[in-house]
Parts: C-alpha cells; structure tokens; sequence
C-alpha cells in the first residue's frame, strides 16, 4: 500500500522536475529506512543523458521545494538519480524499452506473500506483467506486482 503522502510527493517533484527541464520517472518512499528516503528517479525531457551534476543540482531545489512544502515532518533523505541498470521501471516507457531485458520482479501471491522473480521482460499491458522465466512465460496480475527492477544478466 502506498504512503498516504505519495501522489502529494510526486506532484511536487514532478513541478520542480518540469521547471528544471526533467520529467520524473519514478518516486518512492522507503518508510522502512531509519531515517525514511525518498528516492526520486528523473531523466530529461530531450531525452538526453542525465549526469551528476543534473542530479545534484536537482537534489538541491527539490530539497528546498521540500522544505517549503512541510509534507515531510521528520528526517529523511532525499536520493536522486536516473533510470539505469538496478532501476526500477514504472512508466509505460520504461516497460517498452528495456523489454527483453533481464529483470528482477517482486510480487505478492495468492495469499499475500511477497514473492521474488528473475526472467525476462516480455511486456506490460491493463491487467498483467509477464516475463519469460528460462523459456516458460509466467504472467502475473499487474496489480500484484511490487516492483520491476533492472539487473544485470547473472547478478
């Protein structure tokens, strides 16, 4: 279940991502994490690469864009960075470039236990993710899907 804060978050960093010429391709709020981390994935509008200063710069008015906002009450930190290998995907884009690539798929069952798979992705549509487990396609309800992640072949 999503944090109560989430979509208040990511139109916030969305905002501040869209002034800076960025366009945000994911955010997250890790409450498990002491003190709490938001990781805010951006990549830019042009499409052109994202670098480390980009990163930077954004961390810092996004922090001050933060501060303002008050959504935040208690310490946390705020990671920037661009989708890559290890990241993880939720646009409609970011499923239909890295398709076929190999991916790391966490995802709860039929009774509610969360799941780990590795396989290739194949595709995401309405209702299903699926991805090719050593030449077997599994398709799981996209609804029970946790989270899509990159990996490198054999990690």
């Amino acid at each position: 279940m999503p944090h109560p804060l989430l979509p208040e978050l990511e139109t916030l960093a969305t905002s501040v991502a869209g002034m800076q010429g960025f366009e945000l391709s994911g955010i997250q709020l890790l409450t498990h994490m002491a003190p709490i981390t938001l990781e805010v994935h951006i990549r830019r509008s042009n499409g052109a690469d994202v670098s480390l200063d980009d990163c930077a710069g954004f961390s810092g008015t996004l922090g001050d864009a933060l501060e303002n906002a008050q959504l935040l009450s208690e310490a946390y930190v705020l990671e920037i960075s661009s989708p890559g290998i290890g990241e993880t995907l939720s646009s409609d884009r970011d499923f239909q470039t890295f398709r076929g690539f190999p991916v790391d798929v966490v995802h709860r069952d039929k009774e509610g236990t969360e799941q780990r798979l590795e396989g290739l992705l194949l595709e995401r549509d309405e209702d299903t993710l699926q991805i090719n487990i050593r030449g077997r396609i599994k398709r799981l309800p996209r609804d029970h899907v946790l989270s899509v992640r990159l990996t490198t072949p054999g990690s």
